[in-house]
């Protein structure tokens, strides 16, 4: 799961990712990043909060906590799709549901717009197409309330089984070189 970064100076940088879908949202994240500046758009991370008006009171960290907790939170299922099976994820519905469970929303609508937020700020991850799909902006909500929109969190374990969803082109690569610490290659 990795991939390699060549900066304008002829610089070249190696990320490595725990599993699949995260190499693919930081090669998702890095070309939304590319396109921006090539555009001459300034490049800034915004914060969802302040673009959805959240609300103060709502602490996405507690909550996401709450998500995860084993007895309260919202159970991980083994979800299947399109010949994929998607380990230790969860529906959109799923969260809705939990979210109005939990007197944390109102209404289905408020729940979106939680959703989205805990999406956008990556306490949530998308998984399989049609999630993917609305989380890069092609549908009207980042995060859909479908039952065929998966979904995970980060920390998980997540992994998808079947047919691969990369639909990245990645070059395999000999990489050479000695262990400078963790986390870094010294090209030889």
């Amino acid at each position: 799961f990795v991939f390699k970064l060549t900066a304008a100076k002829q610089q070249d940088h190696f990320f490595q990712a725990a599993y699949l879908e995260e190499r693919d949202a930081w090669v998702r994240d890095i070309k939304k990043a590319i396109n921006c500046i090539d555009g001459g758009q300034r490049f800034a991370r915004k914060s969802t909060r302040k673009s959805i008006r959240l609300p103060e009171t709502i602490n996405l960290s507690a909550l996401y906590l709450s998500m995860k907790d084993p007895e309260k939170g919202i159970k991980e299922l083994k979800l299947e799709k399109d010949k994929k099976v998607f380990n230790h994820c969860f529906t959109g519905t799923s969260v809705i549901d939990w979210l109005v469970s939990s007197n944390s929303i109102r209404n289905r609508k408020e729940g979106l717009m939680l959703a989205s937020s805990l999406l956008s700020e990556g306490y949530l991850q998308p998984a399989g197409d049609t999630s993917k799909a609305a989380a890069e902006g092609l549908s009207d909500t980042p995060f859909l309330d479908l039952s065929d929109a998966y979904y995970y969190f980060p920390d998980s374990g997540f992994f998808c089984e079947g047919n691969s969803s990369d639909d990245d082109v990645v070059l395999k690569e000999e990489f050479r070189g000695i262990v400078v610490k963790q986390g870094c290659l010294l090209k030889q």
